[in-house]
């Protein structure tokens, strides 16, 4: 495996991340509900995707972690590109499972617990002074909470500035009245989901990602 930070080392997320990038084209432009919608949706990824570029030279990180960015940016996108409330695929689990609703937002949340949480653990193991066990556990799946909704404040104050349309197309409510809870709640599950079953891989991922640099 090439040294991390180096031109070979940054081949998979060069390789994901122009993949990623023709995604974005393809869909920016003929997005059936719009580019407004498109970037209030997909933009939180866009800023992730900028931020693990800008820092990679300092700080590489697993390759765990850019393939789980380009998932969770894919899971993004395909929401972004019809709205969470018209995805194809929910509409066919909404008539296969009689779902009053189209629940591909849940999808959605669901990986903003899943992915991101491993960020976060691996920031926390590499650049502080916290330990594997069951305090990092509770922090992180804290913080994600706390992320998810920072993330409802900032959907809600963006739907306030957006015609009544736009924002209920943002929002995605489908008229459950208790959506932006249950959207919390299933980031929380998302992060202990993701945490229960691959912490161990991602701490195999974390040893091999030091090993490597201490021989680069």
């Amino acid at each position: 495996m090439a040294p991390v930070g180096t031109k070979d080392g940054a081949k998979l997320p060069l390789a994901l991340g122009g993949v990623l990038i023709v995604v974005f084209i393809a869909t920016f432009f003929t997005s059936p509900e719009g580019k407004l919608n498109w970037m209030l949706e997909v933009g939180p990824g866009l800023a992730g995707m900028v931020a693990l570029t800008i820092t990679y030279r300092r700080f590489p990180m697993t390759p765990m972690i850019y393939v789980f960015v380009f998932l969770h940016i894919c899971i993004l996108v395909y929401g972004g590109f019809y709205t969470y409330a018209k995805v194809p695929l929910g509409e066919w689990a909404k008539v296969t499972f009689g779902w009053s609703r189209n629940n591909y937002d849940k999808v959605g949340h669901f990986a903003f617990g899943f992915f991101p949480v491993f960020i976060l653990r691996e920031v926390f193991l590499r650049r502080t002074k916290l330990e594997r066990g069951g305090w990092l556990v509770f922090i992180l799946i804290n913080v994600i909470f706390g992320l998810a909704a920072l993330y409802e404040l900032l959907e809600w104050a963006g739907a306030l500035v957006l015609d009544p349309a736009g924002g209920d197309a943002f929002l995605g409510t489908q008229g459950y009245v208790w959506d932006a809870q249950s959207d919390m709640l299933y980031a929380g599950i998302g992060a202990t989901v993701g945490l229960l079953l691959l912490s161990r891989v991602h701490d195999r991922a974390l040893a091999r990602l030091l090993s490597t640099a201490r021989a680069g």
